[in-house]
């Protein structure tokens, strides 16, 4: 896998899936407190601002912006915490998540990012489980303003209830996105939900057209944990590191992306070398955090 620039301030759709595409996620009450609650105590542990979530039942999407560069924890944290309380609640002991490589897509300008959030939001919808997001039971900031305190108590399974150090309440504030500067919160806001509702009701009537059915929350709630989707999974497809609609922009971050790894091994080299004293280039993570390498300031 190719080294690649974590930058403070950067924004990103993160989405990890489950094992074998297995339901471990399938939103009943108590999975969908404990996401939040993992959620919550990661997100403030590492500054993460949260834009939009949405859980599915064998996957998640979370857009956030990083703003000091902790994105490796934070993921770290949050996917090995919900892991191991999820496996513990279904009485499994092995893999929890999918071995594929990671989805987490940098997006660069204002348009994208709003894009990515609608996707996260219409995921239910897109994926035939409801006929409207308000409906799904999993964790989702579906119609939340921006500035929402989301609270989330400590869930009973898996975390002991005398253990002093875990908070009895989680929460994070959903945080409007850097975007769009000349518009207020409400504005951005009602801008996401009228892109949301657009979206809905395109899907809604692709499905009428095909005479399809949404499956409906109580029967995505009866599937067993250790289901997996009817159909089969395109595989071998590109993993993007970089989203935009404008060729010019996502051409600009993957050139940015080049001339960072050439930076990258070019300091690597000197390092094998015995040159301690050597610069990587700024957004350095492993070798910095690791070997305590110098970076160059940003």
């Amino acid at each position: 896998m190719l080294a690649l620039p974590f930058l403070p301030g950067a924004r990103y759709k993160i989405t990890r899936r489950c094992l074998e595409r297995r339901f471990f996620l399938r939103p009943d009450a108590d999975t969908t407190v404990l996401m939040g609650y993992c959620l919550a105590l990661c997100a403030t542990r590492y500054s993460m601002l949260i834009h939009a979530v949405g859980t599915m039942s064998n996957h998640y999407h979370i857009d956030i912006t990083d703003p000091f560069g902790f994105i490796v924890e934070f993921k770290r944290d949050f996917n090995s915490m919900v892991a191991r309380a999820l496996n513990a609640k279904h009485g499994r002991f092995d893999k929890f998540w999918s071995a594929d490589a990671p989805c987490d897509v940098r997006i660069v300008n204002d348009d994208d990012v709003l894009d990515r959030m609608v996707y996260t939001l219409v995921n239910p919808v897109a994926g035939g489980l409801v006929r409207s997001g308000r409906l799904w039971a999993g964790l989702t900031t579906w119609g939340q303003p921006f500035g929402t305190v989301m609270k989330f108590p400590k869930p009973k399974s898996f975390f002991a209830q005398d253990n002093s150090v875990l908070p009895e309440e989680a929460s994070f504030t959903l945080e409007r996105p850097d975007i769009y500067n000349g518009s207020s919160d409400a504005e951005v806001f009602a801008m996401l939900m009228y892109r949301v509702h657009e979206r809905e009701r395109q899907i809604q009537h692709e499905f009428r057209l095909e005479n399809r059915r949404f499956l409906g929350m109580d029967r995505a709630l009866a599937q067993h944990h250790d289901d997996t989707p009817a159909g089969r999974e395109k595989r071998f497809g590109l993993t993007p590191k970089v989203a935009s609609k404008s060729i010019w922009h996502r051409i600009a971050a993957l050139q940015h992306n080049k001339r960072w790894l050439t930076a990258y091994r070019e300091a690597f080299a000197k390092f094998r070398e015995g040159i301690r004293d050597v610069l990587f280039p700024h957004g350095t993570y492993w070798m910095r955090v690791y070997c305590g390498v110098l970076c160059h300031p940003s």
